[in-house]
């Protein structure tokens, strides 16, 4: 069975960015599952794994526009460090969850002064090109429950749903 629209594929991946650094990896960890079609991986990945079969190896380069985006410098602003209430110490790197006009936005710290806090809403690996080294272990079709909801359920699946 290839990997098509509407199926469930698992896969084991490592990802890395281009100067090589391993960024994250299912090594020693189960197969990430994803519903093909529901955006449950980024674009570029999921284009280059359509039509793979079980046992498939790929290396795939993926560029920032169908990964996480390029960076929006509209997304890093500073904001006034009062909001930031009953949190003593706030350092580079930590992250929080901002209420935006969308809904919560997950925003990295890039910079603390006296009054002010400088957050990034960007993705972490916005701007960046990801190199995915990809292993096809499982296609099947989907169940009803996982293509209404978009996302596997059961085994291998990392959501409390």
């Amino acid at each position: 069975m290839q990997i098509a629209e509407n199926l469930v594929a698992l896969i084991h991946y490592t990802l890395k960015n281009e100067a090589g650094d391993v960024l994250d990896s299912s090594e020693g960890q189960e197969p990430l599952p994803f519903v093909c079609g529901a955006n449950n991986i980024v674009a570029g990945l999921e284009s280059a794994l359509i039509g793979k079969v079980v046992g498939d190896k790929l290396d795939v380069v993926v560029k920032p526009e169908e990964g996480y985006g390029e960076i929006r410098e509209e997304l890093v602003q500073s904001v006034d460090r009062a909001n930031f209430q009953g949190i003593d110490n706030i350092e580079v790197g930590m992250q929080f969850m901002a209420e935006a006009p969308w809904g919560q936005q997950p925003v990295t710290v890039m910079e603390v002064a006296e009054d002010t806090v400088k957050l990034d809403g960007n993705h972490p690996l916005a701007g960046q090109t990801l190199e995915f080294s990809v292993e096809v272990t499982e296609v099947r079709a989907a169940t009803e429950d996982e293509l209404a909801h978009g996302h596997v359920h059961g085994e291998g699946c990392n959501h409390d749903h």
